[in-house]
């Protein structure tokens, strides 16, 4: 970017939804103001709905003197939730841009876009793309997660939108062109990308800090309403997520019931999106037929009457996070902030990057190991079977002979032991129906951690992750503003290759579809 007198900030997303994304928007911002200063003259946020006002206010105070503008059109939204034919939307979309960036050029503008690459609505990609590119206006495409991370269903979300090849999606999502800036918040991701993108692409993992924890007040005040809402005081084992099946929900109730059986597990977020309904709902009534120390989603709806996520997070016992994949995995930092117990699953896509951070986890497993005979073996390999059929007709046709088998379909002889991870909701559901004390004899012998957590969590000593001296030059604002403009103002010395998009998404796809990362909890809603 050439030194000017003023620049406008344009931030895009889909929504301003709660959520990891809207999040790192939030706290990224004032940095990436602070630092372009004094060139940046306003925030315009982009989306195809308004964020909510109390959290408007709180950005907007944020940014201090800096004014912030909404720019809305429905268009931008997820195309699953709107009516609107391809060719209204592409015209919508076309005409929306054109306005918001008018008569533009390279030294009036930055353009920050947020979670493309997962699908949802990949006219807004290539409208924004084209109409930055006409302007030569830097656009920063900000990956998040991706369409063909245990997704795929968004492909023929995609097709129906007009998306018709691979090699089409590709340069959406992927452009190689000279004013794309590719950015991703995990080691794994970047790595590739900077295969293919070279100085075109970088590093930016979601900034956090040890902020002091909620005054205690606040935390007194959420164990209160925690009390209130379980009806008694007890233990609170916390998941700080969504209702997504991905966060494998099963297996926190599940570690839940086995080391800490007085406590309840308590998720924060409702849900996000219909595909996550029937998943939800099946997990909440199995749940309350049982008598399972269950509540789902106690902040959704008016989040902002009630505690806060920090709030909460320090006053529960422990924190959970048994998700099958992240992007980047917040919940462990959070709990380390919080210094709170943490009982995670070790991702091989981020541990590395948290173990770059300095933290570090002593209650952090990889996979968790039930007895086959807590669930109906027969019926599982019967269902697996089916389900994984009718999900590789789901993969576009080049993807459907690479793709790995899964764990379960691949035993053979005498039935094993089977992460809990890689089974159906319904078998899991199986397991966890089986008596406490049946399943935990069973399981015990093969998952030996379990039983020191077990004596921990009885003795209240569960061990907390400390704050790591390094963590600031990696996750502060700073650091993050830095790596953000650093990545802006690269001068690549090396040619465009125009076949970079198509050439990068074959080796994600192609690492994204091998065996270690195939579930059948994301292959349908209903499994």
């Amino acid at each position: 970017m050439k030194q000017c007198a003023s620049v406008k900030f344009v931030i895009i997303h889909n929504h301003f939804r709660p959520g990891g994304v809207r999040r790192v928007i939030e706290m990224a911002t004032p940095y990436l103001v602070r630092i372009l200063r004094p060139r940046v003259d306003q925030v315009v946020l982009a989306a195809g709905e308004a964020p909510d006002g109390p959290w408007l206010d709180r950005f907007r105070a944020g940014l201090g003197a800096v004014p912030v503008v909404c720019r809305l059109e429905p268009a931008l939204g997820y195309v699953a939730e709107k009516r609107q034919t391809p060719v209204v939307r592409e015209h919508r979309l076309h005409g929306f841009f054109e306005k918001l960036f008018g008569a533009m050029r390279t030294e009036d503008c930055v353009a920050w876009a947020h979670n493309q690459g997962l699908g949802r609505n990949p006219a807004l990609t290539r409208e924004l793309t084209r109409a930055c590119s006409r302007r030569s206006i830097p656009l920063v495409l900000h990956h998040h997660d991706w369409w063909f991370d245990n997704r795929w269903h968004r492909w023929s979300e995609m097709r129906r939108a007009g998306f018709r090849t691979i090699t089409q999606v590709a340069e959406t999502f992927l452009p190689s062109l000279p004013h794309v800036r590719h950015a991703a918040i995990n080691q794994a991701d970047t790595a590739i990308l900077q295969r293919h993108f070279h100085q075109r692409a970088g590093w930016l993992p979601n900034l956090a800090d040890a902020a002091p924890n909620p005054a205690a007040a606040q935390v007194r005040q959420a164990g209160r309403w925690l009390t209130e809402q379980l009806g008694e005081a007890a233990p609170v084992w916390l998941a700080p997520c969504r209702l997504l099946r991905r966060k494998n929900l099963a297996e926190a109730l599940l570690l839940t019931r086995w080391l800490r059986p007085e406590a309840w597990l308590v998720t924060t977020g409702g849900i996000s999106s219909a595909e996550e309904q029937t998943y939800a709902r099946r997990l909440g009534t199995a749940a309350r037929q049982a008598g399972w120390r269950l509540r789902l989603g106690l902040l959704s709806g008016d989040e902002n009457s009630k505690p806060s996520v920090p709030a909460l997070l320090a006053a529960s016992e422990a924190v959970l996070l048994t998700s099958l994949f992240e992007g980047f995995g917040l919940p462990y930092i959070e709990a380390a902030a919080a210094h709170r117990p943490l009982l995670a699953r070790s991702l091989p896509n981020i541990a590395p990057d948290l173990a770059r951070f300095g933290f570090r986890f002593p209650q952090y497993y990889e996979e968790l190991l039930v007895d086959p005979g807590l669930f109906d073996w027969s019926a599982e390999h019967q269902r697996q079977r089916r389900l994984f059929r009718v999900w590789q007709e789901q993969l576009p046709s080049a993807c459907r002979r690479i793709a790995g088998r899964p764990a379960l379909l691949e035993a053979k002889g005498a039935i094993s032991p089977v992460p809990f991870s890689r089974l159906t909701l319904t078998a899991q559901l199986e397991v966890l129906r089986q008596p406490l004390a049946t399943s935990w004899s069973l399981c015990a012998p093969l998952n030996p951690f379990l039983a020191e957590w077990r004596a921990r969590a009885a003795r209240g000593t569960l061990g907390v992750t400390p704050w790591p001296r390094q963590a600031a030059r990696w996750l502060g604002g700073a650091a993050y503003a830095a790596r953000f403009t650093a990545l802006l103002s690269a001068r690549p010395t090396d040619r465009l290759n125009p076949a970079a998009s198509l050439a990068a998404q074959r080796e994600f796809i192609r690492q994204k579809l091998c065996a270690a990362n195939l579930y059948p909890l994301t292959w349908c809603r209903n499994s």
